[in-house]
């Protein structure tokens, strides 16, 4: 049996692969090496996942994570995963290798992700042989939901939206710019705080002000990202995440308008994965 992963932060999606094409899908607590210690993690698993599943026929374990960028912090996945499933081979890779796989599956391609944060990689069909820097939503993440939220409360406060949208956001946020400042500055995850105001532009989103803002998020992550790819003009770019479901409409207008071929959008890559794991099964 094998088991995969792709998993965010916050939220992690499995699947587990049977005999003849059985998938079992789950969801439980996500994962960050940056943020989590191993016994949190060992302790998380070992309640939500492992107990309730055949851990001793479990043979190999494919795990999807964010901040899984370097040997070190795959480690503090893969140990408590070891003790888990005694007999599993573990192989922790980066979530951006989860998206080309679960998008591109064996052929090059541009893969992406558009969430909380955002991130990019050129796919030769068997690994990733380009990635054009992420730094992060205090310098970067362009196209993402905290770049999204972050232009949202930038024009507020500096009076650029409508009056009605000006409305909106004194409601969306009664405390103000207190309430802003002191969420972003004095609590946990503010890059989660400025991507929860996406969900005030889905709701706004045939508003022609939000469509703008939109467009010129994606604008920019197009220009600084994907268009940096050698074949950008010709190979499929792909998606994931729920900013890039989401908006998908402007997504591919930003697309269509660059000469960009549309590839892939998809908000969970999971059943993609679960997919590409009974095809290709790749050399460990």
């Amino acid at each position: 049996m094998i088991l995969v992963a792709d998993s965010g932060s916050t939220k992690a999606d499995w699947a587990l692969l049977g005999g003849a094409g059985k998938v079992q899908l789950m969801r439980t607590q996500g994962f960050n090496p940056n943020y989590h210690e191993e016994a949190t993690i060992l302790a998380a698993l070992k309640e939500d996942l492992s107990a309730h599943l055949p851990a001793h026929r479990i043979q190999v374990i494919w795990y999807y994570g964010s901040g899984c960028w370097d040997p070190e912090r795959k480690e503090v996945i893969a140990r408590p995963l070891r003790q888990l499933f005694p007999n599993a081979q573990v192989v922790v890779e980066h979530d951006l290798l989860g998206a080309a796989r679960a998008t591109c599956g064996t052929q090059p391609g541009i893969a992406c992700i558009l969430g909380t944060g955002s991130n990019s990689c050129l796919f030769d069909g068997h690994r990733e042989v380009d990635n054009v820097t992420n730094l992060g939503f205090l310098l970067g993440d362009e196209g993402s939901g905290s770049h999204l939220g972050k232009e949202l409360l930038r024009q507020w406060f500096y009076r650029e939206l409508p009056p009605h949208l000006e409305r909106e956001m004194a409601r969306w946020v009664p405390g103000g710019r207190k309430e802003v400042l002191d969420q972003l500055y004095r609590r946990e995850a503010p890059a989660v705080y400025l991507a929860s105001f996406a969900k005030f532009l889905g709701v706004h989103q045939k508003d022609p002000v939000v469509r703008r803002l939109v467009r010129s998020c994606f604008d920019e992550f197009l220009r600084r990202h994907v268009r940096k790819y050698k074949g950008a003009d010709y190979l499929p770019v792909h998606f994931v995440g729920s900013i890039a479901w989401h908006f998908r409409e402007l997504l591919v207008e930003a697309l269509r308008a660059r000469g960009l071929t549309v590839g892939v959008i998809e908000r969970k890559p999971i059943e993609r994965l679960a997919l590409f794991h009974q095809k290709v099964r790749p050399a460990i």
